[in-house]
């Protein structure tokens, strides 16, 4: 056999090896929720190495909090883009219209009031909102912790996911169950010590300090309790996703 051919034997070998072992850690990965939505793009392994990494060692790590006087006197709301005519004829009532719908795999459907929001438990935090465009702003968020909407609606032991959908009837988006009963994941329906204002996304945004801020999703009003993100849009897992942006957005 020429020396060629043994090269050619061996690199082939190894690549075929190489295949075996990707394939059985992506195998893997699935089992243990480790692989995000939209891991098949051009970005997906380093963003697939980033989520398993962050999910097997930084499951449990806080955002960084800041003091009351480091809250940015000119918080930016950036754009907000068109809301349907539900959110208007709400606005229109001063938002007592306005309810939070809660289904997909839980024992008992909700449909929250902003009041009703409110009492099942409240938390506080002066977190960061960073933008992937390059502007940030602090701010104290008032707000009701996910988990808790979860736990009042008894979640069933298949889920996975939480969809959250809004008014801007082009943004969806959603978290892993891990993520959203994360203590510093809130329903946000207050700011720096008053009401959400609407270009902030009032009355209702989600707030999800340990990633960029477009994971934070404006005007929510439904929230879809789910074990596969494959049916929702191109099964990506949210419309930044599909327009380009990673899912899982971790910082």
């Amino acid at each position: 056999m020429s020396v060629v051919s043994r090269r050619m034997l061996l690199t082939a070998g190894l690549a075929a090896a190489g295949t075996s072992v990707v394939a059985a850690a992506a195998t893997v990965g699935r089992r243990f929720g480790l692989v995000p939505p939209d891991a098949a793009g051009w970005f997906g392994p380093g963003e697939t190495l980033t989520y398993a990494a962050h999910r097997l060692v930084g499951r449990h790590a806080m955002a960084r909090e800041f003091p009351r006087e480091m809250i940015s006197a000119k918080p930016f709301a950036n754009s907000t883009r068109r809301r349907d005519e539900a959110f208007l004829a709400h606005q229109a009532t001063g938002f007592t219209t306005w309810r939070l719908a809660v289904d997909g795999l839980i024992e008992r459907p909700l449909l929250l009031s902003l009041d009703e929001l409110r009492a099942l438990a409240v938390s506080r935090q002066i977190t960061e909102v960073s933008c992937e465009e390059g502007w940030s702003y602090i701010a104290e968020w008032i707000g009701t912790p996910l988990g808790a909407v979860l736990d009042a609606a008894v979640v069933k032991p298949e889920a996975r996911y939480v969809v959250y959908q809004s008014h801007d009837e082009d943004a969806w988006d959603s978290v892993d169950i891990d993520e959203a009963r994360h203590a510093q994941t809130i329903l946000a329906w207050g700011m720096n010590g008053g009401e959400l204002p609407v270009p902030f996304g009032g009355p209702l945004r989600m707030r999800v300090p340990r990633q960029l801020g477009y994971k934070s999703t404006k005007f929510v009003n439904r929230l879809v309790v789910v074990d596969s993100l494959a049916d929702w849009g191109t099964g990506k897992g949210s419309a930044d996703a599909e327009g380009g942006y990673s899912w899982y957005a971790g910082i």
